[in-house]
């Protein structure tokens, strides 16, 4: 019998992306002024205010307010009338050093047996029904958000937008796990309250995401993913009426509460652990990212059609706990999960430090995964220039979602005989 699938995505201007943003982009300068600073930090935002809290241990400062409202600003809180923008929120920053009760435990005289930063575990996924190996309904749900914003700060086929914005997409699926049509979306978008009369103004902005904004993300997709649009799709679009008061006036923002729409949509599994703010000793970050990294590379390989990888640590050890592995019966090889778990085991080093190096994570790369999903993106090799009123202006070359690369398929297909 079919089924249906939900995810949902918020945009760049969400209270709590903009508090991921903050935290990321914090991240992101303590590493290019110092790439061994441990990092965990935290943000809220609310109605004209910036709370900045956490644990740091580096030989760089900050000037860490300037950095929050020069995010806010990027983002588009540049106006009054929103009740929140970069130049005149106030900024308390309660940022201290790291606990050394957590630094013995992490770092060792041999980098490589570097312990982890915490306990947990993390999961990494990948699916055949995408080019970018990611569930449909949540890529999709992104390209809307990603092409809104586009059209908000080009301001001229839609004039109103305002930063905040959220997106769902419910598509229905075969008995076999195919997407047949895409049943319905949802989309509530802040905007100006630019006409008096409410139903008018609601008309014209339902039309315009119709009209405008749909066929732009359409256009993105591939033939296959086209043809599950069609004219029986429901559409809400701010169902809820007007949606002028929003960002951290309209609701409070914290760092870590978007972790499904960071990760998989709701498909695969989640281990619980934020990403933003934290640096990648904190295995939560580091062990999903190179969790998804093994998934997208054994199903490119063709192991399995869809795969869940999941990893475990003890804070303090270097060796994971456990390495697990599903293949939803969906596996090409006849192997057990058990015995695909063995091999990359055999394939991947999980040790902290060796993701780290693996996949380049002591560089400024985080600014970037901090909206929109930190999985799914297009790998590349970005220039970006840090400065502080403390040490200088700094220019990094770092190359961004190292974790998506498709590097290791032929060392899989070598090791499963594929």
């Amino acid at each position: 019998m079919p089924y249906l699938f939900t995810s949902e995505s918020v945009s760049e201007g969400h209270p709590d992306k903009i508090a991921d943003q903050i935290s990321d982009t914090l991240l992101d300068n303590f590493l290019a002024f110092d790439k061994e600073s441990k990092v965990a930090c935290e943000t809220l935002v609310t109605t004209g205010q910036v709370v900045l809290a956490g644990e740091v241990r580096s030989n760089t400062y900050l000037d860490v307010q300037q950095i929050a409202r020069d995010v806010i600003n990027d983002i588009g809180y540049t106006k009054g009338i929103y009740q929140f923008s970069g130049d005149s929120c106030g900024v308390i920053s309660l940022i201290h050093e790291q606990s050394p009760d957590i630094n013995q435990g992490v770092d060792r005289k041999e980098k490589k047996e570097q312990g982890a930063g915490d306990q947990g575990m993390m999961f990494g996924y990948a699916t055949k029904e995408t080019e970018n190996y990611m569930p449909l309904a949540l890529d999709i749900s992104h390209r809307m958000l990603i092409e809104l914003a586009k059209l908000r700060r080009k301001g001229k086929e839609i004039n109103y937008l305002r930063p905040d914005s959220k997106s769902q997409v419910t598509i229905e699926y075969s008995d076999d796990n195919t997407p047949q049509r895409i049943v319905a979306i949802v989309l509530s978008t802040q905007h100006d309250d630019f006409d008096k009369d409410d139903e008018k103004m609601l008309k014209k902005i339902k039309e315009d995401i119709i009209s405008i904004l749909i066929p732009l993300v359409k256009k993105q997709l591939p033939k296959y993913v086209q043809e599950l649009f069609n004219d029986d799709i429901i559409y809400h679009i701010n169902p809820t009426g007007k949606f002028v008061i929003g960002g951290p006036h309209g609701d409070a923002g914290l760092t870590g509460r978007k972790i499904i729409v960071d990760t998989y949509g709701g498909k695969g599994a989640h281990g619980g652990g934020a990403f933003s703010g934290k640096d990648p000793s904190k295995v939560d970050r580091s062990a999903a990212y190179a969790s998804r990294h093994i998934a997208k590379n054994l199903v490119a390989a063709g192991v399995a059609d869809e795969i869940l990888v999941q990893v475990s640590y003890a804070i303090g050890v270097a060796e994971p706990t456990s390495i697990a592995v599903d293949t939803y019966n969906s596996s090409n090889v006849e192997m057990s999960n058990g015995e695909i778990a063995e091999k990359v085991k055999e394939i991947f080093d999980m040790r902290p430090a060796a993701i780290e190096e693996r996949l380049k994570l002591r560089n400024p790369i985080y600014r970037e995964t901090a909206a929109y999903g930190h999985m799914g993106k297009t790998p590349r090799t970005v220039t970006k220039i840090f400065e502080s009123p403390y040490s200088g202006k700094i220019t990094k070359e770092v190359e961004l979602f190292t974790w998506e690369k498709l590097d290791y398929v032929d060392k899989i297909k070598e090791a499963f005989n594929l």
